[in-house]
């Protein structure tokens, strides 16, 4: 059987023709594995598209607020240092008096009588020391005599000193020039040492105290200009001339003081205000809050499009907002500033800008 399957050209044929289509086939199978693929173009990646706007950094003076007491620049309580009876007023309540000025009368009491006994017995104990020495000198008196008679006449300076005062004290002087804001007396009242006669104060200048925190004291030094606003509305302008070395324990800020001239004599002492310190004009960008974010560190900046089209974010520091907007630093001069879109890229993203609104 195997002869004649052998012997039959048919299935020769069959057997070659098989044969040579399994070598075709696995030639293009082979081929296909040593030929790469054509390559087929990229298609181009779509960047993100954002909308800007340009902003310009403007100067802006930037101010520290705080509430503050009005005060007069000098005020005093007048006491009387000398017990007796209110002969006379030389000054009435509202009255401006200068420098040294009598303000009223107290009864003598007899010191004048006691001044002219002290003069008296003073130039009685001058005169015989001096009789002292020239005996001194012809070794007719002591030394102990001699020390005798200069501690008499010590004794004797003091108790003059003493009366002459006593009897200046029955006439209190402005110690210095003010108004008479308060009498507390009147004439035949009887007056004991410390009671309180008048009340003096300088209202030509006026003095504003006011605490400020101490995370902004070290934007403030002696000399800055200083605008106080009144309850009223009235508008002072004023000098910052002190500043605490050390807050205050209880409320960790700084006390300071704002020199005020008023030539004009308001009756404003005693009121509150508002102060507002004027520090130095710094460079600030005025955006909408809507624009600031923050970054994975947790820090509040603005995104902005540089010149290679690419997302930076600045992170920046508000220095003032109010119905206008949110003014900040820490942005270049100008800014190209994104306002739609922010929240889709990241730093270093290639954008596609939309247009810049100016």
């Amino acid at each position: 059987m195997f002869k004649k399957l052998a012997a039959s050209p048919v299935i020769i044929a069959v057997l070659l023709t098989l044969a040579l289509l399994l070598w075709l086939l696995s030639g293009d199978n082979y081929g296909a594995k040593e030929q790469a693929p054509a390559e087929q173009q990229a298609s181009e990646q779509k960047l993100s598209l954002v909308e800007t706007r340009w902003s310009d950094a403007e100067p802006y003076q930037l101010t520290r607020v705080a509430q503050g007491q009005v005060l007069p620049w000098r005020s005093v309580s007048i006491k009387a240092q000398q017990a007796g009876t209110v002969m006379a007023l030389l000054t009435r309540q509202g009255d401006t008096v200068q420098q040294g000025a009598r303000l009223l009368q107290l009864s003598d009491d007899g010191r004048s009588e006691l001044l002219a006994q002290a003069q008296a017995n003073l130039t009685l104990k001058k005169q015989e020391l001096a009789s002292a020495r020239t005996l001194g000198k012809s070794q007719f008196l002591s030394e102990t005599e001699l020390t005798r008679l200069e501690s008499e006449l010590a004794r004797a300076e003091a108790e003059f000193a003493s009366a002459r005062l006593a009897l200046a004290q029955i006439e209190p002087v402005a110690p210095f020039a003010g108004v008479i804001d308060r009498r507390h007396i009147e004439v035949g009242d009887v007056v004991q040492v410390g009671t309180e006669l008048l009340q003096l104060a300088q209202i030509d200048k006026l003095k504003v105290t006011a605490q400020i925190p101490q995370q902004h004291i070290g934007a403030l030094q002696p000399g800055q200009q200083v605008k106080l606003r009144l309850l009223d509305g009235r508008q002072l302008n004023g000098e910052l001339s002190f500043i605490s070395y050390a807050a205050d324990t209880a409320t960790r800020s700084f006390y300071v003081e704002v020199t005020v001239a008023n030539p004009e004599l308001l009756r404003i002492a005693g009121g509150s205000a508002t102060v507002e310190v004027q520090l130095e004009p710094v460079q600030a960008h005025l955006i909408s809050p809507a624009l600031l974010s923050l970054n994975s560190d947790g820090q509040l900046g603005v995104s902005v499009v540089n010149e290679q089209q690419q997302v930076e974010f600045y992170p920046v520091q508000i220095i003032s907002a109010d119905n206008e907007g949110a003014r900040v630093t820490g942005l270049p001069e100008r800014a190209q500033i994104i306002t739609q879109g922010a929240g889709f890229v990241k730093p270093g993203d290639k954008v596609q800008v939309a247009g810049a609104k100016p």
